[in-house]
């Protein structure tokens, strides 16, 4: 299971309005599963994309971290933090 944190701004799902053709292509399945119900652009999906971070795909979670949507510190730290639990 990949591990996410998505709680700061800067890693909203739609930051500025871009989404990458990896995040198309690893994190359809993830959208459509948590987050279906949410347009693209909605600040609900940032939220919703937020409260799924730790259920995220390992691929959907690098596409991520590559479109600088979230960096690899708050990854590692959200997985150590899970670890810890």
């Amino acid at each position: 299971m990949a591990c996410l944190a998505l709680a700061s701004p800067s890693a909203a799902w739609a930051q500025a309005g871009t989404v990458t053709k990896d995040m198309q292509n690893f994190c359809v399945n993830d959208y459509k599963k948590f987050c279906g119900d949410w347009g693209l652009n909605s600040s609900g999906l940032n939220l919703c994309m937020r409260k799924a971070g730790p259920s995220l795909s390992p691929a959907c979670v690098q596409a991520l971290v590559k479109a600088g949507k979230v960096s690899q510190a708050e990854v590692d730290k959200v997985k150590a933090q899970a670890k810890g639990r």
